[in-house]
């Protein structure tokens, strides 16, 4: 893409609301070619956010690709909300998995917790069951659908609801990203979204078990994932990318 279509693209839909946003895209690539459809796709890490999404994208096309990375350390209630989620829209998620060799190494190196002794390691980790996985998922598309708010944390400020990553030559699509988390839960009433019940139990953000627990009174959205770090490192990688444009000027 060039810039000045990069650009063009950003500031066309800058201010437009999720559900038109997403059927543009979703309506261009599906009637695009016969494979089409496959190329765009929404990333569920079953948050409320993403639950939100995947209303939204199966509600304008019920066969549209939404894919899971399965990271082989959620909480139990979190795998219980993919059977749930199944269940009410029939639909089969495409689970991602990590590479088995890459797990093997990484526990018999590191162990199962040393995530806790540095960032670093926690990075590691996530790197092998979230980022090398998403990359080969990435490969495949040319719009990645996400979740991001910008009232997430410090390290999402910035984002626009449609960008372009240039590392991975796709657009990538923040749909909620002026949304706040009111207003997701009011969605999700609104249509009788499945949701985590662990959101019921003080958990405001979800990843792996090991990595989130319940965030305490006046703390922001994201303090229970990778609590013992600083609020500028607590991002898993999958989002940290310098060659993301999302100003509309490249």
């Amino acid at each position: 893409m060039q810039p000045n279509d990069i650009k063009e693209m950003i500031s066309r839909f800058r201010d437009k609301e999720p559900d038109e946003i997403l059927c543009h895209f979703l309506s261009v690539y599906a009637d695009h070619s016969a494979k089409g459809k496959d190329r765009i796709a929404l990333a569920s890490s079953l948050g409320a956010e993403d639950q939100v999404l995947t209303h939204m994208v199966l509600s304008i096309r019920p066969d549209a690709r939404v894919f899971i990375l399965d990271t082989g350390r959620f909480h139990e209630k979190t795998y219980e909300l993919i059977n749930a989620t199944r269940k009410h829209y029939g639909i089969n998620f495409e689970m991602v998995f990590p590479e088995r060799a890459d797990v093997e190494e990484l526990e018999r190196v590191y162990g199962p917790n040393d995530i806790y002794e540095s960032a670093d390691k926690r990075k590691h980790c996530c790197h092998i069951r979230k980022v090398k996985p998403l990359m080969k998922v990435l490969s495949t598309l040319d719009v990645w659908i996400t979740g991001l708010r910008r009232d997430q944390a410090v390290t999402r400020k910035k984002i626009n609801n449609v960008e372009w990553d240039e590392l991975n030559r796709l657009v990538k699509l923040n749909p909620l990203a002026d949304w706040d988390e009111d207003q997701v839960w009011q969605y999700i009433r609104k249509h009788s979204i499945p949701y985590n019940p662990l959101h019921d139990m003080g958990y405001r953000s979800i990843g792996c078990a090991p990595c989130t627990r319940p965030v305490k009174q006046g703390e922001d959205i994201r303090a229970g994932r990778w609590w013992w770090e600083t609020p500028g490192q607590k991002e898993c990688g999958l989002h940290i990318n310098d060659h993301i444009i999302s100003t509309g000027t490249p």
